[in-house]
């Protein structure tokens, strides 16, 4: 199944790819606000099983918006893959990632313009996302894609003189200039791909492939993420988790390299779709 958000409303993609109001097609059980399904997941689920969905309607990509617009915890987790902590010149970690927030402020959906900021190293980094579907408190690894609604794309966009800037680094706020954190297409439920443990993810900058890593390879799986984060804090329904990024950053490049004005940054995940996002000065 994959829901989206399309012009601020909740959509059920169907497999003709047309967009069907959940809103109308449920006769008002369902609050037309795509981030207030998440607190009904079982329920919604329980529904969109067995209804009798009209045909939909056409719609343009660029039209949607972030499937998980208005998470009240998002949770981003760095170095998460060996070939990233290397070319980053950090140690792989052991027992807890590095874990920081990107502001929810930031969010937008798949198809973008963003603005780069003055005087900044702006960076890239193909992310697949998570998100909660029921509350995870203590949970076990072997229960927590129980706790999962659905997959999507994200693009942790970093300002990397922002990030490192001061005595301490400020990932959270290099991380959440306007437009940083993009999402999308739509969240695809985990039962709705081969394998979700499996999946190939890749960016590319003006058709050059800068990315590319399989999620197989992760140090921290997606339940052990779960597992890890839910003995510190709640998860909440709703809240996503950016699992990291592999490795071809610009940061660890040789020259380094960063975008620019005019860049096209296309960001994939096999089954689940892509991000498109146009960067200007």
């Amino acid at each position: 199944m994959r829901i989206a958000n399309l012009a601020g409303r909740l959509v059920l993609i169907t497999d003709a790819g047309r967009a069907v109001d959940v809103s109308a097609a449920s006769a008002g059980l369902f609050d037309p606000a795509p981030q207030a399904v998440y607190t009904r997941w079982a329920e919604f689920r329980a529904w969109a099983d067995d209804a009798d969905l009209p045909p939909g309607v056409g719609f343009e990509v660029s039209d949607l918006g972030s499937p998980v617009p208005a998470p009240r915890q998002l949770i981003a987790v760095g170095l998460n893959y060996r070939d990233h902590a290397d070319e980053s010149g950090f140690a792989v970690p052991e027992g807890l990632p590095p874990v920081f927030t990107k502001f929810v402020s930031s969010i937008t959906g798949p198809v973008t313009t963003v603005r780069l900021p003055e005087g900044g190293h702006t960076d890239w980094e193909v992310e697949l996302v998570v998100v909660i579907g029921s509350e995870a408190r203590n949970v076990a690894e072997g229960d927590a894609w129980g706790h999962v609604a659905g997959l999507t794309v994200g693009q942790d966009i970093s300002e990397r003189v922002a990030q490192m800037a001061g005595p301490v680094p400020q990932f959270s706020l290099g991380k959440s200039f306007p437009g940083f954190t993009p999402m999308g297409p739509w969240l695809v439920t985990p039962d709705a791909v081969a394998d979700p443990s499996d999946l190939g993810l890749r960016s590319e900058i003006n058709g050059e492939q800068v990315q590319k890593g399989r999620t197989r390879d992760l140090v921290f799986s997606v339940p052990a993420l779960i597992a890890r984060l839910s003995a510190v804090l709640p998860l909440l329904p709703g809240d996503a988790i950016f699992t990291g990024t592999p490795a071809g950053v610009g940061f660890g490049r040789s020259p380094q390299r960063w975008l620019a004005p005019g860049d096209e940054l296309v960001s994939t995940i096999d089954g689940i779709g892509e991000l498109r996002q146009t960067f200007v000065a």
